[in-house]
């Protein structure tokens, strides 16, 4: 009689904890419509081993590199008579840019074209129309900007993790949208005493022009990489410290996103490592991450979802449907009713066999009476 009944117990208390499981997935899971999902504009990453980089963050700015600016001058004196450029004209090497009039004597006076000592941007013009000239003065200054300088204020105690070849990852305020990788040079000759930073010069390369002297930089430099290690986006990661989680596509519904609690280890301007919670392959969802958690209420439910997949009924968390809640939602099918199943039936019957056992067992350890 003993094995029976506990194997009951044994049972009853297995679908207990399947239907708090079934509960739990049902809570952490969100299933959306596909036009919810385009309105979102959800996008997905697959989880895969890479290089983690150990990154420091700076500030900074961006800077022409001296040897690339080049002045226009006159080696006689005159007058401006024709000025073919403005500040923002890109000009190439030996176009001519501006006329002068000689005061040397002639009928009429003879004319000197200048031109363009390099190619670059035309980033000064110190004269205008009908100025004069003296060969003392430049007129403009021209700037190739193919490449530059990015000048970051590196707090002094990473300086000395920093070798000439380190690599950082730089951003413009003005281009939040490019990204530019640029390689250390050298640090400049004296540190800030106030702010505890010295300046570490890197260079860029700039072919389209995009980065222009004076820009606002954001740094992140790199320290030191490590292969093989699990990350995700860091837009991806959603929570607090004490409870980070992401949103992973489930792999069996269609449109639906499953909360999963991770464990983190460091994080870059890019790039977060995950020590526990997800696998190679697991599908995080990046974009529209933070707006999952507040769609979960005009989605489908899990149980519409479960159904559609595998065509059948399930219950309201989403669970496969015992025998006897089958029969009841067969019974109740046929009367043109609902189905009555759900988790208080499962623990109602638990509770009362736990009963019956111990009444049983309380009733044969009594001694008999006389």
């Amino acid at each position: 009689m003993k094995i029976p009944v506990f194997a009951a117990i044994l049972a009853t208390a297995g679908l207990a904890i399947s239907a708090d499981d079934q509960a739990k997935r049902a809570s952490n899971t969100v299933i959306l419509d596909p036009t919810a999902i385009k309105n979102l504009g959800l996008e997905t990453v697959e989880t895969a081993e890479s290089d983690f980089e150990e990154t420091v963050f700076a500030l900074g700015n961006i800077a022409a590199i001296p040897n690339r600016v080049a002045s226009v001058s006159t080696r006689i004196p005159g007058r401006i008579v024709d000025l073919q450029v403005i500040p923002g004209d890109t000009v190439k090497k030996d176009q001519e840019v501006v006329r002068i009039e000689s005061r040397q004597p002639g009928n009429p006076p003879p004319v000197i074209a200048l031109t363009a000592p390099i190619g670059g941007l035309v980033t000064k013009l110190e004269a205008r129309l009908g100025d004069p000239v003296e060969p003392e003065n430049a007129l403009m200054e021209i700037t190739d900007l193919t490449e530059v300088y990015a000048i970051a204020c590196v707090p002094e105690h990473y300086a000395g993790r920093m070798k000439p070849g380190t690599v950082a990852h730089i951003t413009a305020a003005a281009l939040p949208h490019e990204k530019f990788d640029g390689e250390l040079l050298r640090f400049g000759t004296s540190a800030e005493r106030e702010s505890g930073t010295i300046d570490a010069v890197f260079r860029i390369p700039n072919p389209g022009g995009l980065l222009r002297v004076g820009m606002r930089a954001e740094f992140s430099i790199v320290l030191s990489k490590r292969a093989n290690v699990v990350s995700i986006p860091r837009m991806a990661l959603q929570g607090d410290a004490a409870n980070r989680f992401v949103y992973v596509r489930d792999f069996e519904l269609p449109n639906a996103f499953i909360k999963i609690p991770v464990q983190v280890g460091q994080i870059n301007d890019r790039f977060v490592e995950i020590t526990g919670g997800l696998f190679p392959a697991d599908e995080v969802v990046t974009r529209g991450a933070y707006s999952l958690s507040y769609a979960g209420a005009t989605g489908i439910s899990l149980k519409e979802a479960l159904d559609a997949a595998h065509g059948h009924e399930h219950a309201e968390d989403g669970s496969e449907l015992t025998p006897e809640q089958q029969h009841a939602h067969d019974e109740a099918a046929e009367h043109g009713g609902g189905s009555q199943s759900s988790p208080f039936w499962i623990y109602s019957t638990a509770i009362l066999l736990v009963a019956l056992v111990l009444s049983h067992l309380r009733k044969r350890s009594e001694p008999p009476s006389a």
